[in-house]
């Protein structure tokens, strides 16, 4: 039986919680983000709304709601709530929970909500101590990671588990969790208002992670002394003792930063490039945009002077993808100095921006009859394929014959410079071209 004492405890600790544990959703309608997850007939919904166990994984970068989701189906559901870390915990420990559940499911009919945070981090034997406890549904085994499932979990328990992917907050949710953690008694109580420059620089520096945000939000608010004091940027400066950015991704700073990172690249200055990227990381910018730009300088600016620079940048871009921020900003780093580094050549973008041009102008022409498909039934019949030559039965793969419309035989696109890479395409280019036309 609970004493007045305990009560008196664990009161006391609940004022002591952090402000991003006391603001924890207590039901599906106060979770904030996750739409595509929370809606009538989705998984989550099935599970609270029916007493029938289910196992899922909830995969999804950090501070996005995973352990919030599994405290908010337990709470909903009246099931006990047992959380374990992958951590610290060992393959004792996840059947010392299973049989206690098993217990309490037997005596009570009760049913527990299993959550295995990082889970991960368990090894292979971890993994499989809980594979009876899912298939024999002794308990509501919830698994949360922020590593893809299908390289670090088993088969079979993911086999027997439902996936749910979640996506980092969008800025607007970001500023919710804000402003509903300024005025809720469980969280700051109006004790500060919040300037809103200073709610926009939280939100920036939260990067989509509602549990920073807060983490931040609180530190600031502790250094904002006296009745109803205001936390502004200055104050968020001091707290966080991160600089703010002067960024806004939707003004004047977003083109003119991206410029100048651009420009940087192209100019081959990689401290400058480095310090625009950085800028923009520190300031919330997405990163998979900045993924983009690096990817499109590749190509329109170094091309075939380097073409490894192509694919060390969708490289980064997958990688910011598989990873996220803060360790994708390296990924990032790599490619911006490979670009920057590298030799330059617009030939490529020039090329196709020369052709594009003449297709709009109208020079089309016909294509050969030759060169056009000869598979459908009656296309022999109209010349098609009649005369063609297959390059791979000649020396050197290439035989004499016409590509181009005949309007189009004399137009010249691919103008390779002598930079890096491209002087070997461009001799190459040369001899195969003079080839071609009859030279």
């Amino acid at each position: 039986m609970e004493s007045l004492f305990d009560s008196a405890a664990e009161e006391a600790h609940r004022g002591q919680e952090p402000l991003a544990v006391r603001m924890r959703p207590r039901s599906l309608e106060e979770v904030i983000g996750q739409r595509h997850l929370l809606g009538p007939g989705t998984p989550l919904r099935r599970l609270v709304e029916s007493d029938a166990p289910m196992s899922l994984f909830l995969w999804g970068p950090p501070g996005t709601g995973k352990t919030t989701l599994a405290y908010v189906v337990a709470g909903a559901t009246k099931r006990r709530f047992v959380e374990i870390s992958a951590v610290s915990a060992g393959v004792k420990d996840v059947r010392a929970a299973i049989d206690q559940a098993r217990r309490e499911l037997g005596m009570t009919g009760r049913q527990t909500v299993l959550f295995v945070d990082e889970v991960h981090r368990f090894n292979k034997a971890q993994q499989d101590a809980l594979l009876p406890a899912v298939e024999n549904r002794w308990v509501t085994f919830i698994g949360a990671t922020t590593e893809n499932p299908f390289f670090s979990v088993i088969s079979p328990l993911l086999s027997r588990s439902l996936l749910l992917t979640l996506e980092p907050l969008a800025e607007d949710d970001i500023r919710g969790v804000l402003e509903r953690a300024v005025t809720d008694p469980r969280g700051l109580d109006g004790r500060v208002t919040l300037h809103p420059d200073a709610l926009d620089q939280l939100v920036r520096l939260a990067g989509g992670d509602a549990r920073r945000s807060l983490t931040y939000l609180e530190a600031a608010a502790m250094l904002a002394d006296g009745v109803a004091a205001e936390v502004t940027v200055e104050v968020v400066e001091k707290a966080v003792d991160k600089a703010a950015v002067r960024y806004d991704r939707q003004g004047d700073q977003h083109y003119d930063v991206v410029s100048a990172f651009i420009k940087s690249m192209r100019g081959s200055d990689a401290d400058a490039a480095l310090h625009y990227l950085a800028r923009m990381v520190e300031a919330g910018e997405d990163p998979r945009f900045i993924a983009r730009r690096i990817v499109i300088f590749a190509s329109e600016d170094v091309g075939m002077a380097d073409p490894t620079c192509l694919q060390v940048a969708v490289a980064a871009a997958h990688a910011v993808e598989f990873i996220g921020l803060p360790e994708g900003r390296i990924n990032l780093a790599q490619a911006v100095i490979h670009c920057a580094l590298a030799p330059k050549s617009n030939a490529v973008v020039k090329a196709i921006g020369a052709a594009s041009d003449d297709v709009r102008r109208g020079m089309v022409g016909r294509i050969p009859d030759h060169l056009r498909d000869a598979h459908y039934p009656g296309a022999k019949k109209l010349g098609h394929g009649k005369g063609y030559q297959y390059p791979h039965d000649f020396e050197h793969g290439l035989v004499r014959q016409d590509y181009a419309p005949e309007e189009l035989r004399e137009r010249r696109y691919y103008e390779p410079t002598t930079h890096g890479a491209e002087a070997r395409f461009a001799e190459r280019w040369a001899k195969i071209r003079s080839f071609l036309r009859g030279g």
